[in-house]
């Protein structure tokens, strides 16, 4: 009984932290700092957002002026997958499209229009905060209505379109960007106007923090979402008997769906060897391509897969979802590649144009000395 009082009065001394735990915690908060910092000091790949924006809005664009001439049969109060059925469809699924809001077919072609503008603003860069918000809805809207008469890659580029609503994408290479220079360029030299209020240089930091934290967002997402479906691919690939003997390719090169130019295809299936190796080639890139992405290895690997997507389009008829899928690759290059371009751009222009053969005029031009002009004394010997 004393020894138990004796236990409860005397306080537990406590356990001193060794040098190996102060080591940790250390550690562990410096990389909790990096982390923040680089979550909320300063936007990420902008030239990467800027890419997928310029690449994703011209894809669409494209795609929806190619279809022009079938938007009825495909979108339209034509189509086999009426209105009716749509919205029956977004009963169970919850989707939503602005073009089922009316039967009319003035309605129809009034949405058609104003989705070519959007696309066609949202690649340029023009008021990317708003049109990166309408091109979201137009990609969901077309995607909706006819989900069951398009390929697989408007499903990526949907995706795509929700990630860039959360990004910075209209400050690289846009109109927003070209109009920002043009306002600092006229207010260099104007006076500066003395910020009233107390609060307005907290909220003016608070914005963008803000601004910051969800582009930094959005672009992990991109590339997580890119990740995801590569190695998931590549996982459900091995789990196949063709792929694993090497035949896969082989039995998609005879299907009829996949089969823009026959004679082509029939010319690729004769070489069994390299069809087995681009099988293995194409399962050991999807698998291993999350696991390459902080290593030098990730740009041979991204160049492979560029070859592997031309091929899909080319072979396999599908030039949406391998251009999607392109698209959606470059957002691991670096800003100082993107950076870079303008420079290599100028560099070859400048050689080309000395490269160019002088005009028989211009060398006579530059043969005679400099003339006086009036009151110049001129020196002869």
């Amino acid at each position: 009984m004393g020894n138990e009082q004796i236990s409860q009065t005397v306080p537990a001394t406590p356990t001193p932290c060794g040098p190996t735990d102060r080591k940790a915690a250390r550690w562990l908060a410096l990389r909790c700092g990096a982390l923040w910092e680089l979550l909320t000091g300063r936007p990420v790949s902008l030239y990467a957002a800027s890419v997928l924006r310029i690449g994703y809005g011209l894809l669409y664009l494209v795609f929806l002026l190619r279809e022009f001439p079938h938007r009825d049969e495909i979108w339209g109060p034509g189509s086999p997958w009426t209105p009716a059925l749509a919205r029956q469809l977004f009963d169970q699924t919850g989707w939503n499209s602005v073009l089922t809001l009316s039967d009319d077919p003035a309605w129809f072609q009034l949405c058609y229009a104003l989705a070519v503008v959007t696309s066609a603003l949202f690649m340029l860069g023009w008021r990317t905060r708003i049109t990166s918000v309408l091109f979201a809805v137009v990609v969901t809207s077309f995607h909706a209505r006819a989900i069951f008469m398009t390929d697989g890659g408007d499903n990526l580029l949907l995706l795509m379109a929700f990630y860039l609503v959360l990004t910075a994408c209209g400050r690289r290479w846009s109109l927003d960007a070209r109009r920002t220079r043009l306002k600092t360029a006229r207010a260099g030299d104007a006076p500066r106007e003395q910020v009233r209020g107390l609060l307005a240089p907290e909220l003016r930091d608070a914005r963008r923090t803000l601004v910051t934290v969800a582009h930094n967002c959005g672009m992990f997402l991109i590339a997580a979402q890119v990740c995801f479906l590569y190695g998931s691919a590549g996982l459900y690939k091995v789990q196949g008997a063709s792929w694993g003997n090497g035949t896969a390719l082989h039995y998609v090169l005879h299907l009829e769906l996949f089969r823009p130019w026959p004679a082509l295809s029939h010319l690729v299936d004769e070489h069994t060897t390299l069809i087995a190796i681009a099988g293995y080639m194409t399962v050991l890139l999807q698998v291993a391509f999350p696991f390459v992405l902080f290593g030098r290895l990730k740009y041979p690997v991204l160049v492979m897969l560029l070859g592997m997507h031309l091929g899909i389009a080319i072979l396999l008829g599908l030039p949406l979802f391998s251009s999607a899928m392109i698209v959606a690759d470059a957002v691991f290059l670096p800003d100082r590649f993107y950076a870079l371009l303008p420079l290599l751009y100028r560099r070859a222009v400048r050689r080309t144009g000395e490269g160019r053969p002088t005009p028989p005029g211009s060398a006579g031009a530059a043969g005679v000395p400099a003339q006086g002009g009036p009151g110049t004394l001129v020196h002869r010997p």
